[in-house]
């Protein structure tokens, strides 16, 4: 299908090609973006201004990127320093929720999605430019995301996204990337799609998709499997206020910071990776491989301090908001109005949400082994198995004749009705 009648039958966001001359890609350095510059220039004669965001993605060369942007005929590549904006704004009302998506994904590309689109719209308007491409597919999540959020933030801009376009395979960009002398990592033999932050690590694709196998050994870059896991387990603490962490072992440290100190421990003993089988916004039903070493260390600790800060009723509600949470983010409604009525609830509970968790990791386990706080709802004393006067054990069948008296009635009613 051709650029224009593919526009044609699209959205009023989708731009047609008349209508891009100057395009602000969100720009990786790999595979699919490397091939979208080329094909940008040569199917809308436009001009491309290639912009890399650092979301703490480990290891990626930004100056190599941004060079080889310019090399493939980019008029302008940027690289946007965002791990601190990323950390504060995004994963820090992720903790607060202790968001796991379908119970198992901790949604570091989701919570990254917006964000990028929003730095983008920012520099469209710098660079006077009309349109934004990006590098995503029609069968995955981040299509939505960010889509969603430029023709939130800015309707007037227009959007391409070539993979989805174009509708090539992994093979045919490989392909094409070799026929028209584009540098990229992928090959045929280690067709792995990543994507990864300062949060997470995601893997897809080739012999992933193979839900009789398990994970191949290459896929895992980051976590030392279990098993290669040193014998002996790593204690550490982590102390947090108003809901978030705030110190490892007792040193203060700024949250990107923290994370990443956390990420290294739990990547030395195994722990986070999530092999998830998971529902996609557009229907399809996908596999996924997750290493999330700091989100499973840092969730798991987190949700142990509000256990013991809340009441029996906030512990019995709050999992339920945070499901819900995690599935707004996951669909891509950052700006949803009920997603800021939930950040509100968060915000109201994590002003209790104060103290320092003890968690042992050990061969892909975090365990929760101490729990301390100056808020918590804990009486020792009240607790104990041991005599003590301060609470009166006389009281309670009084309390569990009326507790059972409604469905001690029901039962009756029911026996009578059978004949009982």
């Amino acid at each position: 299908m051709s650029s224009e009648s593919a526009a044609a039958l699209g959205p009023s966001y989708l731009a047609q090609p008349h209508e891009v001359h100057r395009c602000v890609l969100l720009y990786s350095g790999g595979l699919d973006t490397s091939v979208m510059l080329k094909w940008i220039q040569d199917e809308y004669d436009a001009e491309v201004v290639a912009l890399c965001i650092d979301l703490g993605q480990p290891e990626d060369d930004f100056e190599a990127i941004r060079e080889k942007a310019i090399s493939l005929g980019a008029v302008a590549s940027l690289v946007v320093d965002a791990k601190d904006e990323f950390a504060r704004d995004y994963v820090a009302p992720s903790i607060r929720a202790n968001a796991k998506y379908q119970g198992g994904y901790p949604p570091f590309t989701a919570l990254g999605r917006p964000l990028l689109a929003k730095i983008a719209t920012e520099v469209a308007r710098e660079h006077d430019a009309d349109t934004i491409a990006h590098g995503c597919t029609g069968k995955g999540n981040d299509q939505v995301r960010i889509d969603a959020t430029v023709a939130t933030l800015a309707p007037d801009l227009k959007i391409i996204a070539p993979v989805r376009e174009w509708q090539m395979g992994r093979d045919e960009e490989i392909a094409y990337a070799a026929e028209h002398g584009i540098p990229v990592a992928s090959t045929a033999a280690k067709p792995y799609s990543i994507d990864d932050n300062l949060w997470g690590r995601s893997s897809e694709g080739g012999t992933i998709e193979d839900l009789a196998a398990p994970p191949p050994e290459d896929v895992f870059q980051l976590v030392t499997p279990p098993t290669r896991a040193p014998d002996e387990p790593a204690d550490i603490t982590i102390g947090f206020r108003e809901g978030l962490p705030v110190s490892l072992d007792g040193e203060e440290l700024p949250l990107v910071e923290l994370i990443r100190r956390v990420a290294e421990i739990a990547c030395r003993n195994g722990v986070g990776i999530v092999d998830h089988i998971e529902d996609r916004v557009v229907g399809l039903k996908v596999r996924d491989i997750y290493e999330v070493p700091a989100a499973e260390v840092i969730l798991t600790a987190h949700r142990e301090l509000e256990k013991l800060v809340c009441t029996g009723r906030e512990n019995h509600a709050k999992p339920e908001l945070d499901r819900l949470w995690a599935q707004l983010v996951y669909e891509g409604l950052w700006y949803e109005p009920l997603l800021a009525d939930l950040n509100a609830f968060m915000a109201a509970v994590s002003e209790r949400v104060e103290g320092e968790v003890g968690v042992r990791l050990y061969k892909g386990s975090a365990t929760v082994t101490t729990r301390t706080s100056p808020r918590a709802i804990y009486d020792r004393s009240l607790a104990t198995f041991d005599a003590d006067a301060s609470f009166s054990q006389n009281s309670s069948p009084g309390f569990i004749e009326l507790f059972s008296l409604q469905s001690r009635m029901a039962y009756r009613v029911s026996e009578g009705r059978r004949g009982g």
